[in-house]
């Protein structure tokens, strides 16, 4: 996954950045990218010791429940993939497009820090040097709202929590992929479940009682003592979500819940055994651009 699980809106303090504050207030486009990009390249480092060997190097897990997509094909069938160009949007250190390269994809790994498009440089060398026939990725640093790309490049784009939860305008993400991709194309993604925004951060049983309303979309924000943001995550509604994507021309053909399987007995911040069996953790959308 390219980026860490969520915060929700009731977020106990020890979980902020050293020197922060959270508060909930308004934050646009250039201020959420700013500390999007700040924030990953301070804590890619600590992210990929912390989580590296859960996401493997070259396996596509779209989140903490740890769905696999060889196991759930949201993407179609593996053997469907080959030849496919793909964009990988908040690729992180590009482990899930390294699995599509795997496949016999041709992706494309794009995120907006660069400290984490170093990790993925890293790991591609340390699996060339194994020998290992993974195709290298190509790697490209941008902005999810402004995709460096020609219209109809793609044929299929993903985000495994990349960029969405993190930009203030995500129709404006949302048209971009539109664009790149070629009619009838697939846009997949996935997403901290939207109920979880009522919820404390917790994995506890601290974690299940309702602390804030779901309908509440005022972002979360950390904040240095100089009030800039280092860190934005914007809340949408299911139907807001639902609502963006048909906005940006996709049609919408699943909704995936992914329950918590008891093979995963670890916690991932707020995401654990615990919640994930009783509230859902994940939302996964699956999305075509008619013909």
């Amino acid at each position: 996954m390219g980026a860490d699980a969520g915060t929700e809106a009731a977020v106990d303090d020890d979980s902020v950045d050293d020197d922060s504050v959270a508060v909930r207030r308004s934050a646009g486009d250039a201020e959420s990218s700013r500390a999007s990009r700040g924030w990953w390249d301070r804590n890619a480092d600590e992210y990929q010791i912390e989580h590296g060997g859960f996401l493997g190097d070259d396996r596509f897990v779209w989140g903490p429940e740890g769905l696999d997509e060889a196991e759930a094909g949201l993407l179609g069938p593996a053997a469907d993939l080959k030849g496919l160009r793909v964009l990988e949007i908040g690729a992180g250190a590009a482990q899930c497009a390294r699995w599509l390269a795997a496949q016999g994809a041709h992706p494309v790994a794009l995120d907006l820090s660069h400290r984490q498009l170093q990790h993925a440089l890293r790991i591609g060398a340390d699996i060339q040097a194994q020998g290992s026939a993974v195709p290298e990725v190509a790697l490209v640093e941008a902005d999810a709202g402004a995709l460096p790309f020609a219209d109809g490049s793609f044929d299929l784009a993903c985000s495994a929590y990349g960029a969405v939860p993190f930009v203030a305008d995500p129709v404006r993400v949302f048209r971009e992929v539109h664009r790149v991709l070629r009619p009838g194309g697939r846009w997949v993604f996935s997403v901290t479940h939207p109920i979880r925004w009522a919820f404390p951060d917790e994995p506890g049983p601290e974690g299940l009682s309702v602390a804030a309303s779901y309908f509440d979309r005022v972002p979360y924000v950390e904040q240095d003592e100089r009030g800039e943001a280092v860190y934005v995550e914007h809340h949408r509604t299911l139907g807001d979500r639902v609502r963006d994507v048909v906005t940006a021309g996709f049609r919408l053909e699943d909704l995936v819940e992914p329950e918590w399987p008891a093979w995963n007995t670890q916690e991932w911040g707020g995401w654990s055994p615990l919640r994930g069996g009783l509230i859902p953790g994940t939302a996964i959308f699956v999305c075509r651009r008619d013909p």
